[in-house]
């Protein structure tokens, strides 16, 4: 660790564990606030966006994190800060060039940001391309059919149905398919 800090805030992305990123902020806010260190470490955040899961048939809205094994934080480094984020438990380092943690940009903050507060979910949509799939729902009800297109921000796809020699491309919703 360099002496030359930067008395700015900034926000740092730490490597953790996967599956231990909300343990780890939690971990870091408590140590932040009992150690009396919050004028160093502001906030912790996993990032996290939204997207539309279908199960037995439900759509339901689920977070899914979008950087696994990663928890931001923002912090005026400093060498009790960087002492007190990295041995949290579960944490395996800061993310930078060499020993040197490096904050992220603006922009890359922004972007981050965006993501998660989209308002339109994505669909989670567990379909592949070329995949053969039966359509249960619809006029083509009973027909097969090769996905050819997917739309995650509608929930839809387009599938590729024989009929009468031909392949005509039908456009179905995500629910009224199901794999072969």
């Amino acid at each position: 660790m360099s002496n030359r800090y930067d008395s700015q805030k900034h926000w740092y992305a730490i490597h953790t564990y996967s599956g231990y990123e909300e343990k780890v902020a939690e971990s870091i806010r408590q140590r932040a606030e009992s150690l009396d260190m919050k004028d160093k470490i502001f906030k912790t955040l996993v990032p996290k966006e939204k997207m539309i899961e279908v199960k037995n048939g439900k759509r339901r809205v689920v977070e899914k994190r979008i950087f696994q094994g990663y928890v931001l934080v923002q912090m005026k480094m400093s060498e009790d800060a960087w002492y007190i984020v990295r041995n949290t438990p579960s944490v395996t380092g800061f993310v930078g060039s060499g020993t040197e943690p490096t904050p992220l940009s603006e922009d890359e903050i922004e972007k981050i940001n965006k993501r998660m507060g989209v308002e339109q979910p994505k669909h989670k949509i567990d379909f592949n391309l070329g995949e053969i799939v039966s359509i249960t729902d619809g006029p083509f009800k009973g027909f097969d059919g090769a996905v050819s297109e997917i739309d995650p921000q509608k929930g839809k796809l387009k599938v590729l149905v024989n009929m009468f020699g031909r392949e005509t491309p039908v456009e179905l919703d995500s629910l009224q398919v199901k794999k072969m």
